[in-house]
């Protein structure tokens, strides 16, 4: 049976869940998306908050005696909420970098979209693995494994017990960024290789057929064989995403054990 009744030790314990669960949302991927309203991301926020503080047995506010303590529980929150957020994110900064460096190869770096989900300028390859990967994440409902992610943070992170250790943190730092290239490489790694062995058999033509202006037919061959092993590739995505997936999950992992 659920209690309805409200005090105020109730209100302070229900706005640090909103504090993580809206920092969060603000950084995870899928939810961090920018064409969704804030109101909208206001609301889930404040639904997920709700929903978690009524499976919550016990509502027990650290002790604190004054508004800068209970300041610096709500900034504890939100700096929990970011990390987790922003950690498992890693989808996103993983495929945007596998873009670019196949933009780059190809010869299309100078092509640049306004990516409307994160408003920022990038590649053409980079949008489609983005969106890519976005979709298979919403087939594969990878965004209810985040939210029971979250609601399990509140278990293994009580409010308020958030732990910020600089050795376990930048642990986490440095996996990330070794994830971030190793994978990123290993996407586009098909790209770049035809791309250097097309380089490689056009400085032989160079050798052997002078005569012929390399520059502006290498440029055009470059373009075709690049896209074309691009649309070649991109079917193994799925399996590709699998391999993104784990280590996004391995990432959030480790971000939450970091805060214990």
């Amino acid at each position: 049976m659920i209690d309805h009744s409200f005090s105020y030790t109730d209100l302070e314990f229900f706005l640090l869940i909103f504090v993580r669960i809206s920092c969060f949302v603000v950084t995870a991927p899928f939810f961090s998306i920018q064409n969704v309203p804030r109101r909208a991301k206001a609301g889930w926020s404040f639904f997920l908050a709700f929903v978690i503080y009524e499976t919550m047995e016990m509502h027990v506010v650290p002790s604190y005696s004054t508004l800068y303590g209970y300041a610096a529980l709500v900034l504890k929150e939100a700096i929990a909420g970011l990390m987790m957020g922003f950690f498992s994110n890693i989808c996103n900064s993983v495929i945007n970098l596998a873009g670019r460096l196949a933009d780059m190869e190809i010869g299309i770096s100078m092509i640049s979209l306004l990516d409307p989900t994160t408003r920022e300028q990038t590649g053409f390859t980079g949008v489609l693995y983005q969106y890519s990967i976005m979709l298979i994440m919403m087939v594969t409902n990878l965004h209810h494994y985040f939210i029971r992610a979250l609601s399990e943070t509140f278990t293994i992170i009580p409010i308020g017990m958030a732990r910020f250790s600089s050795d376990k943190i930048m642990t986490v730092i440095m996996q990330y960024l070794d994830d971030y290239v190793f994978i990123a490489f290993r996407i586009c790694l098909p790209v770049v290789a035809t791309i250097m062995l097309t380089n490689a058999v056009l400085g032989i033509l160079v050798k052997t057929a002078p005569q012929i202006n390399m520059f502006s037919v290498g440029i055009q061959i470059k373009l075709f064989i690049g896209l074309a092993t691009l649309m070649i590739t991109i079917g193994v995505l799925p399996s590709a995403s699998d391999f993104i997936f784990n280590e996004m999950k391995v990432m959030v992992t480790a971000v939450v054990r970091s805060l214990t």
